[in-house]
């Protein structure tokens, strides 16, 4: 039934009739409509809100990512900087 519908009355106070094997709307007569399990409508919808959480979800995992890279190459760092200044304080 969620798949017709009377283009011209409101759906609350829309009942179905059947005439001639079609579907009529009661209150106007008129013939009823199939609904389109997917519009058009709905489909750039979702690819709007696709276009524009992609980004946004892609710079959140590159970010985690990227820092836990970072802290090993910074803690490999400072402890080539800490045994220099090491070497630099034990010569004088």
């Amino acid at each position: 039934m969620n798949k017709c519908y009377c283009p011209y009355c409101n759906s609350n106070y829309q009942f179905p009739l059947e005439n001639n094997g079609k579907l009529v709307c009661g209150l106007c007569g008129e013939d009823f409509i199939r609904k389109p399990i997917i519009q058009i409508k709905q489909l750039i919808a979702l690819l709007l809100v696709f276009s524009f959480s992609f980004p946004l979800i892609f710079i959140i995992f590159s970010s985690i990512i990227n820092t836990g890279r970072e802290q090993k190459e910074n803690l490999a760092y400072k402890d080539t900087l800490i045994s220099y200044q090491k070497k630099l304080l034990s010569s004088a």
